[in-house]
């Protein structure tokens, strides 16, 4: 199971009914957060959840509504005493960036890894799951994210049987554990059938649409799309500004085939989002207007762990 939830939804400035980007997912006890807008810290209070066990923050670019929260949520760890590593991933620049924001925020008693990223797309293991860094189309260099939990094939009773496999190795080769024993080497590969469908989430903001975000986002479970223009006669000006309008996030997703798109990252000006989502719906029609604390608890299709 994913645990994620949208704790900020605007772009370029906090509004007193919605805090600046940032996205929290949570799965088996550990967080990657991205982004983390100015007020994360107070949108994560709201939803009730606590940035103690944030691992990993992702960041897509450097623009302050985008990172101007990183050094009050420091702090806030450093006060609650934490000592384990805390890694942090971005655009080439990111140790930098993290230095000068850190003049606020210079004593914390657990160490800072930066992770930069300089290729077109990165992948890497966070726990069990598997993250992808693509580059997209803003006006800096930015980066979507897609993050998956892939899942091993049933385990199959009789096969274990068949081959004189003892019960106490069963859970292990379940979990994808490679057994040496006096009889020879037992891998899960002798006792799973083939990998079952896992499950995937992709985040991207601030950006033209580009085919890199539909390669990235095909067969998500969940795509979360800027949308920060809703009226169709602001696409010129999202063009200018190298942002997206509520239209094209839905032909990305139409494209990409994804279980369902929430839109975020809405420009100032646009208040109330829901009143074009029926013209979103004509596009793509599992679209939904994202909003501050929007959650959802991502399972896989049968249910079993």
């Amino acid at each position: 199971m994913l645990d994620v939830c949208l704790l900020g939804t605007g772009g370029m400035m906090p509004l007193p009914y919605r805090w600046l980007t940032s996205l929290m997912v949570r799965y088996n006890g550990h967080s990657i957060l991205i982004d983390c807008g100015e007020g994360t810290q107070i949108a994560l209070k709201e939803k009730g959840w606590s940035p103690n066990p944030i691992d990993m923050i992702c960041f897509t670019h450097y623009h302050a509504d985008h990172i101007s929260g990183l050094p009050g949520m420091l702090l806030t760890m450093g006060n609650a005493e934490r000592r384990e590593p805390l890694v942090l991933v971005g655009p080439k620049g990111l140790t930098r960036v993290v230095n000068a924001l850190r003049t606020i925020a210079p004593e914390l008693p657990f160490e800072i890894r930066c992770r930069e990223l300089s290729e077109a797309e990165e992948s890497f293991a966070f726990e069990e799951l598997q993250v992808q860094a693509f580059r997209v189309n803003h006006n800096v260099v930015c980066y979507g994210y897609s993050i998956s939990l892939g899942r091993a094939g049933r385990f199959q009773v009789e096969k274990a049987r068949e081959m004189g496999i003892e019960m106490r190795y069963w859970s292990r080769l379940q979990k994808g554990e490679r057994i040496e024993t006096e009889k020879g080497v037992l891998t899960p590969e002798m006792v799973l059938g083939p990998a079952r469908k896992g499950l995937k989430l992709t985040y991207c903001t601030d950006t033209r649409p580009t085919e890199s975000i539909v390669e990235h986002a095909a067969g998500s479970d969940l795509f979360i799309c800027e949308g920060m223009y809703g009226e169709a006669d602001k696409l010129e000006k999202a063009k200018d500004h190298k942002h997206m309008t509520f239209q094209e996030a839905a032909k990305l997703a139409k494209k990409a085939d994804v279980g369902q798109m929430w839109l975020t990252h809405y420009s100032p000006s646009l208040t109330r989002p829901e009143p074009f989502m029926d013209d979103v719906r004509k596009i793509f029609p599992r679209s939904y207007a994202g909003k501050d604390g929007k959650s959802i608890e991502l399972q896989f299709e049968d249910g079993e762990l």
